[in-house]
């Protein structure tokens, strides 16, 4: 089956988009160009929001840190996901969407994007969906386990066994999300608010992914995150993009769908398909694709992926946004200029293709 192209004439006034406005609160109108078909931003109006962690473990240890003011023994959570939420006032039958960010990042990849535009986690509530933006197990609010480099620091064990922690630095990084071949070239038309990049950097955090539990605690979270929910969508992005497929191996119990953007890897095409028979599933690709060594390897492993499990009865969509009239984007899509009308796209596709609670 080859790749699904949707066009969409809605999006043919999209040929010209202007540049972004200053940074502005999240509660002003959208930039010029980047404004949400029917959308009519005002006071956002709640019915709850909140915060909570799924899972986690408790484990001892005499090496929890090595100043004077804290005792190096004692007992410590690991290995729990932390997750923010809001419901709309009026949520009515629209699915929950559960927001997972990807590497060296945390979940504020989807709030308020660099140039001050509103986020995903904004838009969808505003569209009627209540929203969960987690921070993977290990990262940003969800805490790691330092007591193996405090036992180093203490002379108890050797550097060897130092867990391996990582940062993508801004020229490594460049290239990773497209924003052009190398550090600091930009490819023509690329979408992402440079200007404001400054604010973008600040996002990177170090990143534990490497020293996490084997399975990664994440995907198990999210099992039960949409049992919880019962009936949501997965969305994640670049090295969370597996962990959806992951946690419906699992159970599919509470995943009414899922969206894989710019997944670091999708399902092997030879493997155990069963899992994604009849499950609404979305791969959603930026442009500049096959111009990186990098992600041209891995649209191809999703391809591949995509035709393996519609032969088995899948509902696998995999789409070129620069194919339905959004040309430009970055790998960072969510907080691109034309942020919104990818949103909004998006949003149409959840409800044509998974549908609202019955």
């Amino acid at each position: 089956m080859s790749i699904v192209l949707r066009a969409a004439g809605a999006f043919a006034l999209l040929a010209t988009l202007a540049q972004p406005a200053a940074a502005q609160p999240s509660s002003a109108p959208p930039a010029a160009g980047n404004a949400a078909p029917g959308l009519q931003p005002g006071p956002l109006s709640i019915a709850r929001q909140g915060s909570f962690f799924v899972g986690g473990r408790d484990t001892r240890s005499d090496t929890l840190s090595n100043e004077a003011a804290f005792g190096s023994s004692g007992t410590v959570s690991v290995d729990q996901m932390y997750v923010r939420y809001q419901i709309p006032a009026e949520a009515g039958a629209h699915r929950p969407v559960v927001f997972v960010h990807g590497c060296c990042l945390t979940g504020k990849t989807w709030e308020t994007t660099p140039d001050g535009r509103m986020g995903w986690d904004e838009y969808f509530v505003r569209r009627g969906h209540p929203t969960y933006v987690v921070d993977q197990s290990w990262r940003g609010r969800s805490a790691a386990n330092p007591a193996p480099i405090n036992g180093v620091r203490a002379g108890r064990a050797g550097p060897e066994t130092l867990p391996p922690v990582v940062v993508a630095g801004r020229e490594d990084a460049w290239a990773i999300f497209r924003f052009g071949r190398r550090h600091p070239e930009v490819f023509p038309g690329m979408m992402f608010p440079l200007d404001a990049q400054g604010e973008f950097w600040k996002q990177m955090v170090p990143d534990w992914n490497y020293s996490a539990p084997s399975p990664n605690p994440t995907p198990s979270h999210l099992s039960t995150l949409a049992r919880q929910l019962d009936g949501t969508v997965l969305v994640s992005h670049s090295q969370s993009g597996i962990y959806p497929f992951q946690s419906a191996t699992m159970s599919r119990d509470g995943i009414a769908g899922i969206v894989a953007i710019e997944p670091a890897s999708c399902p092997a095409a030879d493997g155990n398909m069963t899992p994604y028979a009849g499950l609404p599933i979305l791969v959603l690709w930026g442009d500049f694709v096959n111009e990186s060594t990098r992600w041209a390897p891995r649209l191809a492993g999703c391809t591949a992926f995509m035709r393996a499990a519609n032969a088995a009865g899948g509902k696998v969509e995999q789409v070129m946004l620069a194919d339905v009239g959004m040309p430009g984007n970055s790998h960072m899509l969510m907080q691109d200029r034309n942020s919104l009308q990818v949103a909004d796209w998006l949003a149409g596709w959840i409800a044509r293709n998974v549908g609202d609670r019955r």
